[in-house]
């Protein structure tokens, strides 16, 4: 994935009511993430389940700018990402039609063992859900 598709995906992600789901439709109706982008929203607009409501912060300066701040973060720690039509993106979810659009890494992990434990949850956890999860693991 060019760099530049990986800004319009993030744009994708930061968009107010715009998931995972949604942004893939899109991507896979219009080519890429930057022709999404590119895409006029009366277009965008007539894809099944995509209406003006979802669309109606799409496109905005700001959330480009957001985007370009997460690209920035993701060089400077150097955070690894999956993307969703890539070959390294993990094939257990390649089939779910909710999977996430990108998934980023840290560290040494690897998506291909026979067993997973998978936990999803928000950047910036409570300690209720950090002392849950480390007694869960």
């Amino acid at each position: 994935m060019k760099e530049e598709d990986l800004l319009y995906a993030l744009a994708l992600q930061k968009s107010k009511g715009i998931g995972d789901t949604i942004a893939k439709k899109l991507i896979q109706h219009c080519g890429s993430p930057k022709d999404v982008w590119n895409s006029k929203i009366a277009d965008l607009s007539r894809i099944s389940g995509v209406g003006t409501f979802i669309l109606q912060s799409f496109q905005s300066k700001e959330v480009l700018k957001r985007a370009e701040s997460e690209l920035r973060y993701l060089k400077d720690h150097k955070i690894e990402y999956w993307y969703f039509q890539n070959d390294n993106y993990p094939f257990r979810l390649k089939h779910c039609v909710d999977g996430p659009l990108l998934l980023f890494k840290k560290g040494k992990g690897r998506l291909k063992n026979q067993r997973i434990i998978s936990i999803v949850g928000t950047r910036n956890m409570t300690s209720y859900g950090r002392n849950f999860v480390e007694k869960l693991i």
